[in-house]
């Protein structure tokens, strides 16, 4: 196996655990009349501020905000965390890497949108997580020593997007693109490579399983090597399962890389938190779950809040609006699973990821011939950013049909099963 294949299963299996753990929120808030009740609360000042047209931006530089703000901003908002919703409930990974992209594709600058995606992200967390069974895992040294890391990595990732910002805002614009239409691709090649595979296996007539890769049945061996470093102070956890110990430098590498790429994406550190603690670090699965809800809380929030929001960097009726859609999408997308083919369900999921890869490559050219670092037209820019709209733009529509109309058209089955 490839190391680039090793890699993307990496990935995956962090995409699917972030997927659960939105689809697991979701379902704490609107089973919880206390948490409808909050959400309700939080969204009733924004529909004022809607009709109102009056910008929302928390820290008080409404200059980041867009020039005319209308209703129709909120609307775009709850549509885009709707279609993300749909994907994660739907396809039980990569929701959340398709918001970013799709704010700044409808317009939204590309430091607002990583902004507002993690304070959405925080919102949902601090919503969702209640006091369970599974935090009866946690393992509070591991927590801290992440936390300690995440912190650090937040405020290193937060600060390099906002000097390249106040560098110039196309620089920023452009390295964002440029993250995500790599980490797309990236996703979108290799998802697309499985689903050919699995497509003429199954023709052949040979059965193999829609689901991609999961967590290791079996501790790593590179995590079996790190663990048997011991630079002090060493952190004991899994004492359910025979007991093991870690370095506490290692954990909080890990908090930092999981903090820079939360800040600089925007995106839930779950994502990536998972595979970190299970391949990497060797924690079971179990305390993996139950020290994430407690960390992703002070990441996220950390993140979110002081290195964006206090400097004006969170468009909070963005945030809301994204939070309202994706928890009915998930749902959607959930029930919907019950009742169509799996391939069908991977086959999308590669669509909507390459057409996220193809609306953020094109433009990139633009912001480079606006850089002055690539001699093109502005035409032709301009058409390929147009191209790359429309293939975004009707994937999702596509994809978000497909779904809803599978659904009503089984709503009496998906009743009677409910």
């Amino acid at each position: 196996m490839s190391k680039l294949r090793k890699v993307y299963e990496f990935m995956m299996a962090g995409a699917i655990y972030q997927a659960r753990w939105e689809k697991q929120m979701a379902d704490n808030i609107l089973k919880n009349k206390k948490r409808l009740l909050i959400l309700i609360a939080l969204l009733s000042p924004i529909l004022i501020v809607s009709l109102l047209c009056a910008a929302d931006i928390l820290g008080g530089k409404a200059a980041y905000a867009p020039a005319h703000y209308t209703t129709t901003i909120f609307i775009a908002s709850i549509t885009v965390g709707f279609a993300a919703g749909l994907i994660t409930g739907c396809i039980g990974a990569g929701g959340g890497f398709i918001i970013t992209p799709a704010l700044m594709a409808a317009g939204v600058k590309g430091i607002l949108a990583v902004g507002t995606d993690q304070f959405h992200i925080f919102a949902k967390a601090i919503m969702g997580t209640i006091v369970h069974k599974k935090l009866g895992n946690v393992c509070v040294g591991l927590a801290i020593a992440f936390v300690l890391g995440s912190v650090l990595g937040a405020t290193t990732g937060g600060y390099i997007q906002r000097s390249i910002y106040n560098i110039n805002p196309v620089l920023s614009e452009a390295f964002i693109s440029v993250i995500y239409a790599s980490i797309l691709g990236f996703l979108g090649i290799y998802g697309l490579r499985d689903y050919i595979k699995l497509s003429i296996a199954r023709k052949k007539g040979i059965t193999v399983s829609a689901d991609v890769h999961g967590a290791p049945l079996t501790t790593t061996q590179l995590a079996l090597n790190i663990q048997k470093i011991k630079i002090p102070p060493m952190i004991y956890f899994d004492e359910d399962f025979g007991g093991r110990r870690i370095s506490w430098l290692f954990v909080s590498m890990c908090g930092f890389l999981v903090g820079l790429l939360a800040a600089v994406m925007g995106v839930g550190g779950g994502f990536i938190t998972f595979p970190l603690f299970v391949y990497v670090l060797g924690v079971s699965t179990p305390t993996t779950v139950g020290t994430d809800l407690l960390q992703i809380i002070f990441t996220a929030g950390y993140s979110s809040i002081t290195q964006y929001a206090i400097y004006g960097y969170v468009f909070y009726t963005l945030a809301m609006g994204l939070l309202l859609g994706s928890l009915i999408g998930i749902q959607i997308g959930a029930l919907t699973t019950k009742v169509v083919p799996g391939m069908v369900i991977r086959g999308f999921w590669v669509l909507t990821i390459l057409a996220g890869f193809a609306n953020r490559a094109s433009v990139v050219p633009d912001k480079l011939r606006s850089l002055e670092l690539w001699t093109i037209s502005k035409s032709i820019c301009d058409t390929i950013i147009l191209i790359g709209n429309i293939i975004f733009w009707a994937a999702i529509a596509a994809f978000a049909l497909w779904v809803l109309s599978s659904f009503f058209k089984n709503l009496k089955t998906l009743r009677e099963e409910v």
